[in-house]
């Protein structure tokens, strides 16, 4: 064959492929080119295949440097000669081109460079078959010593990138196990190399690079802590463009193959897992709560690129979803944040309070639960907690819908999480000077329901009944009494808690004819239907003993004076009292009304339990600051019924 080839070929043509001089190779190629043009033409493709051989043998596989560069020349001008019908020839032509890539010449893997760019170009798609040899060999290339063979390397990539992205013979998944096997190279060329191929085949709609990311994820990952800084950029574009693409992808493995390498991708991730926790697909919603724990085991450090206010950005933002699953994982994240990072938490309380405090309004308990465990959590120092308690009035004071349906909740639940006396505390110091008195007034009145009904506070109730026997119950009930104050029943409730009868007496007493009014009536009946329950059980066995606890009687009948006759809380206190079993001396003070002087406080010597303990308060004192800020109430009151008037005279004359 190479006996034909010689025949073929002039052998002035042959000298000069071999010469030095890269002018005299290049003439040679052209003489070449033209010779197997014809030949094709005359379809005498033995004759053809007996010119490759030749090039192979005689010239690439020469220990001569110059007659390997000849015979990569004369290889790409066979391919161009061969225009269409090269396809029939490429398992000739290509493999020597290959093994030129090994050269220990520098210049013979450049010429090898460039006869591949050129084959390349003439047969396109049909070069894809050899694609994953070609790609082995660019790979090495990429790091070459010499930095012209790299040049011409990367121009032969780039057309070759060219050449895949519009064919569709290419085979993705047989090029995946050689991609993954280079993937923990540590040759920056080489990780540039491959980053570029992964964002190309990425960009090829009818590639499903989503779908082999954990064949390749690790090493992206390794990239990020590579030395060079374009390197790290290129990994870090490539990482952010799959997850673009991650809300319908195998994220769970995503995760778990990532694992602290994910730290700088928290946030992303983290954006597209929570709203598929709420998707209608079970099989969605089920990856996306194992990505979700799987991400929350992930310990990052915040001094190693963890952006906390990403991801407290992320969970702000789905406090805001239409799906109560996905507002739950949110707060998650923040009680799971707060717990590990607190001090880098805190510095963004300015940013998420707010947004916290809205989510007090979330139609879900549950949410709202989990709102509250945050908020707690939070506010475990002392300013916080004061900013927290202080927040909440306000809150109420603005939404008083909030109040009158969650009020209950949020207050028993923060109670639990925070300790109820240091949340009643907190609310009274506050409430005490808040400038809208009848707000404070609603307010404590609300306070004072939770406190005589609900279970969570049985401890401090407990506390008050020993008001006047323990200093800690005598400090409660003072700190109380303070913001009470705005509101009669509440002050008149808080004293049958502490067993200061006598002083709810005087404060019954010092009420006057515009105190009581439809509120304060509804209210006393609320709290006549109260004293049937388990909480005033204590007040009721009392009642057994009436020599003893007169004060109490005088208080119960002082209330059943202000009912009116016909209400049910009046019947329900009459009957209640008509099973006291009244001594004789009771009796006769009261034969002829029972209730006709039972406000009258009489001094008569009898000094009985009631009064023993009296002065361990100064109720005086407490009276005076109760008329006092009742009297404040009933300024703002006429204030507010002037103002009225004043508005309606406007109104009326402006018709005329």
């Amino acid at each position: 064959m190479a006996a034909d080839a010689l025949s073929i070929i002039p052998g002035a043509v042959l000298r000069n492929l071999s010469d030095k001089l890269y002018e005299k190779r290049k003439n040679a190629a052209l003489e070449i080119e033209g010779i197997v043009k014809q030949l094709a033409m005359a379809g005498e493709h033995d004759k053809i295949s007996a010119v490759i051989a030749l090039l192979t043998n005689d010239f690439t596989m020469s220990p001569q440097a110059n007659h390997r560069k000849g015979g990569l020349i004369g290889l790409a001008a066979v391919t161009v000669g061969l225009t269409s019908e090269a396809a029939q020839h490429l398992e000739q032509i290509v493999p020597p081109v290959l093994t030129s890539f090994l050269d220990q010449d520098s210049r013979v893997r450049y010429y090898a460079c460039e006869a591949l760019y050129n084959i390349a170009k003439v047969v396109r798609g049909d070069f894809i078959i050899y694609f994953n040899k070609i790609f082995d060999a660019l790979c090495k290339l990429s790091a070459d010593s010499d930095a012209n063979v790299q040049s011409a390397a990367h121009l032969l990539d780039r057309l070759v990138k060219d050449i895949v992205t519009e064919s569709d013979q290419f085979s993705i998944e047989e090029f995946i196990p050689l991609l993954r096997e280079r993937m923990n190279v540590l040759n920056p060329y080489v990780r540039q190399f491959l980053v570029g191929w992964i964002t190309v085949l990425d960009s090829v709609p009818d590639i499903d690079m989503l779908g082999f990311l954990p064949d390749f994820l690790d090493g992206l990952f390794n990239m990020l802590s590579d030395s060079s800084h374009e390197i790290r950029q290129q990994a870090d574009a490539a990482l952010s463009e799959f997850l673009q693409e991650i809300k319908n992808s195998p994220i769970n493995e995503f995760v778990k193959l990532g694992g602290e390498q994910l730290v700088p991708y928290y946030a992303d991730i983290l954006g597209a897992i929570l709203p598929c926790i709420s998707d209608q697909e079970e099989k969605i919603r089920v990856v996306a709560r194992e990505t979700n724990e799987e991400l929350r085991a992930i310990k990052a450090d915040p001094t190693e690129g963890f952006d906390i206010g990403a991801i407290l950005s992320i969970a702000k933002r789905e406090l805001n979803s239409e799906h109560e699953a996905t507002r739950s994982e949110a707060l998650h994240w923040f009680s799971t944040l707060l717990r590990r990072y607190r001090a880098e938490f805190l510095v963004y309380l300015n940013e998420i309070f707010d947004p916290l405090l809205n989510a007090l309004s979330d139609p879900s308990d549950a949410v709202v639960l989990l709102v509250l465990e945050v908020h707690a959590c939070i506010a475990e120092e002392s300013r916080h907690f004061y900013h927290l308690v202080s927040y909440l009035i306000q809150t109420f004071h603005n939404n008083h819908v909030l109040l009158e349906r969650r009020g209950a909740l949020i207050v028993r639940r923060l109670c639990v999480l925070l300790g109820a006396e240091k949340v009643y505390r907190e609310f009274s110091t506050i409430l005490e000077r808040e400038g809208d008195l009848e707000f404070a007034s609603t307010m404590v009145q609300a306070l004072n329901l939770i406190l005589l009904t609900s279970t969570e506070l049985a401890e401090l109730r407990s506390l008050l009944k020993k008001s006047l026997v323990d200093s800690c119950g005598k400090d409660l009930f003072i700190s109380l009494y303070a913001s009470w104050c705005h509101s009669p029943m509440a002050t008149i409730s808080l004293c049958l808690l502490a067993q200061a009868y006598n002083h709810a007496i005087s404060v019954i007493q010092s009420l006057g004819e515009e105190d009581i009014n439809v509120k304060f009536l509804v209210q006393l009946d609320k709290l006549i239907r109260l004293l049937e329950t388990p909480v005033f059980a204590y007040l009721r066995l009392q009642l057994l003993e009436p020599g003893k606890h007169t004060w109490l009687l005088k208080t119960l009948y002082g209330l059943l004076m202000l009912l009116p006759q016909q209400s049910v809380a009046f019947k329900i206190l009459r009957t209640r009292l008509k099973t006291v079993p009244f001594s004789e001396n009771l009796k006769r003070v009261s034969s002829a009304n029972p209730y006709s002087q039972i406000l009258q406080v009489t001094e008569d010597g009898n000094r009985n339990q009631d009064t023993q303990n009296y002065n361990a308060i100064n109720f005086p004192s407490r009276l005076h600051q109760f008329e006092s800020m009742q009297q404040q109430h009933r300024v703002h009151l006429k204030n507010q019924l002037q103002s009225r008037k004043s508005a309606s005279a406007v109104a009326l004359s402006q018709l005329h």
